[in-house]
């Protein structure tokens, strides 16, 4: 495809957009926290948190780990535990990792100092083009097109692209027409009125909104099409995966918890201990998860060994309750839907869960004070509104 295809405005064109566009932005333009400064690390901070998250939601969680982290140097050094509890609820839980390894990079090769251009930001963990052009453009007023789904959303209808917005070579295309457009001389701004426009005005449900500030320039607000843009194919369905998570409460009424490690979704943060579940057909029916359960962990050898050995399986007395659930939690490659078993140890429990799982220092006992401290996610908040419903 070819910009020539979509894209005929004469320069004088150009400059009434950009002037009709900014106007606009001036008066109604958003008022956020991140606007209101031009420190680089605050506006990349509120980029990443922008990422896969909604504004409004941003806002709280932005003042928040500005005030624990305002700078760098605070992120780079700031403890897992701090960063994961400043970041539990948002989700996506690897940006904060990234930026946090990227802190590390700017302190190490830049003398703290953000770098400047795209090209350098590009070289920082976790900054990809919309993200390195957004810092650039907003915080450097460098001339780079910051592309997210508002802008092509707005493109996609003012100059009717009727490509697969997925598509590498349509993305291509999106940049060369906003390297044209762009205001060189308030590049951060134009960037920030165009997602505006697309968050306020042109939304995904409002293909005709009236007042319309770009009508002008709206070829398929003319053309009556503009619910047939942005171009959109479905893309593969998700994976499913079925958990169970056991909710395992010792003698003195603590619970069981392990940290997520390196390599694992949700790494860093804390959830109850979960079992796969594969091809159960009566996920409805929990005696078929709890047989599964106790298939998996209690072999007819172990339950003899047990019982041999001063009765541990026995004076135990292991106690399975019904299994409650599902909670749904959505990954951006997957969704899981986990249960929850509670059971409960009364004493003797040490050498019952070591026969059970590999007790390393991912696990940990913890009472209702010290769980509370600890940085969990939406998901296993999810199985907290679950088991206190039960307590």
């Amino acid at each position: 495809m070819d910009i020539k295809d979509y894209f005929d405005w004469s320069p004088e064109k150009i400059q009434d957009f950009r002037d009709c566009l900014l106007a606009w932005y001036d008066q109604h333009g958003r008022d956020l926290p991140w606007r209101r400064t031009s420190d680089p690390y605050a506006i990349w901070v509120s980029e990443v948190m922008l990422q896969q998250t909604q504004v409004d939601t941003v806002i709280d969680y932005y003042q928040r780990f500005m005030q624990a982290l305002p700078t760098v140097q605070a992120l780079a050094q700031a403890p897992q535990e701090q960063l994961m509890s400043l970041w539990q609820g948002l989700g996506y839980y690897s940006r904060a990792r990234n930026m946090q390894q990227a802190a590390v990079t700017v302190m190490s090769e830049y003398q703290g100092q953000m770098p400047k251009t795209l090209k350098e930001l590009l070289t920082l963990k976790g900054i990809g083009p919309y993200t390195g052009a957004a810092i650039a453009s907003i915080a450097f007023n460098q001339v780079e097109p910051a592309i997210d789904g508002n802008l092509m959303r707005v493109t996609a209808r003012l100059f009717e692209i009727d490509q697969d917005i997925q598509k590498t070579t349509t993305k291509r295309l999106f940049k060369e027409i906003l390297d044209q457009l762009i205001d060189p001389n308030r590049p951060g701004d134009f960037n920030q009125a165009l997602m505006d426009m697309g968050a306020l005005v042109m939304t995904p449900s409002n293909p005709y909104p009236d007042p319309h500030p770009l009508a002008d320039f709206d070829r398929s607000y003319h053309h009556k099409t503009a619910q047939l843009y942005p171009v959109k194919l479905k893309k593969t369905k998700q994976k499913q995966e079925l958990k169970l998570a056991f909710y395992l409460v010792n003698e003195k009424g603590q619970m069981l918890v392990r940290q997520h490690q390196a390599g694992e979704l949700l790494q860093g943060l804390w959830h109850f201990p979960m079992l796969n579940l594969k091809d159960i057909a009566t996920l409805n029916q929990s005696t078929a998860i709890k047989g599964l359960a106790l298939q998996q962990f209690f072999s007819q050898d172990q339950v003899a060994e047990w019982s041999n050995e001063a009765g541990i399986l026995d004076k135990a007395k292991l106690l399975l309750e019904s299994v409650q659930g599902p909670v749904k939690h959505v990954f951006s490659h997957r969704i899981w839907q986990v249960y929850l078993l509670p059971v409960v140890y009364p004493k003797q429990s040490e050498k019952l869960l070591e026969a059970l799982w590999l007790m390393d220092d991912s696990f940990r006992f913890v009472d209702e004070t010290a769980y509370a401290q600890l940085a969990t996610s939406t998901l296993q908040k999810k199985l907290d509104q679950i088991r206190t419903k039960e307590d």
